[in-house]
């Protein structure tokens, strides 16, 4: 996982709410275990006129030219703009792959479903949660400024629009240092290795019949 600290870059406005993972990542791309290769496919339905499949390139599909994000102004985005309970549905873990592959690293809502926030932070995503008034003005923001770029600063939790305005945001301590070191939950416990083995010796000393072998 790649560490996230500040970045400044195009946002794009999904001004939709309850947009759930199958729209983010349709089931019928849901082929592989691997984290990369979903990007292609994210908001498949939306992206594109035709359906899509597996066999079926980007360049082979007929884009949506109204969706946002075949916009020439939000081509190089890489904080997503939307509404509330963004990443309903199923919980599936191909939607945040889906996201991050694109590009994504930055998401700002009202609101999100709870375990797709979750697994922002598991791969690498930062889901900011600001209220429902703040997001509606950044919406304003964005329209008044189409192809707007922010620098989002994870270190001192502010999102700057222009040299004049700056949002604070709150983030969990311990997910905001696991995203400032780029550190998954794997990661964060082998951290902890040393301890860990010191445990497992000195258990080993104590209580040896518990890692003996079992015979029948």
């Amino acid at each position: 996982m790649k560490p996230l600290d500040k970045i400044t870059a195009v946002v794009a406005p999904l001004d939709r709410a309850n947009v759930d993972t199958d729209a983010i990542i349709p089931k019928q791309f849901l082929k592989s275990i691997k984290r990369t290769g979903f990007g292609a496919y994210l908001f498949d339905e939306w992206r594109f006129l035709d359906p899509g499949t597996l066999d079926k390139t980007v360049e082979d599909r007929t884009p949506n030219p109204d969706f946002v994000l075949n916009q020439p102004a939000y081509q190089k985005a890489r904080i997503l703009l939307t509404q509330s309970n963004f990443g309903c549905g199923s919980s599936r873990e191909h939607a945040p792959w889906a996201l991050s592959d694109y590009g994504f690293c930055v998401i700002i809502a009202p609101s999100y479903a709870d375990i797709f926030f979750n697994n922002c932070f598991k791969n690498g995503i930062l889901p900011i949660t600001l209220p429902q008034q703040q997001v509606t003005e950044l919406f304003s923001y964005c329209a008044a400024y189409p192809g707007c770029e922010w620098t989002v600063d994870l270190t001192n939790c502010t999102i700057r629009l222009d040299e004049n305005n700056e949002i604070n945001f709150d983030v969990d301590p311990a997910r905001r240092e696991s995203l400032l070191e780029g550190l998954d939950d794997i990661a964060l416990v082998l951290k902890h290795r040393d301890t860990i083995a010191a445990y497992e010796a000195k258990r080993r000393q104590n209580k040896p019949w518990l890692f003996s072998d079992i015979t029948i």
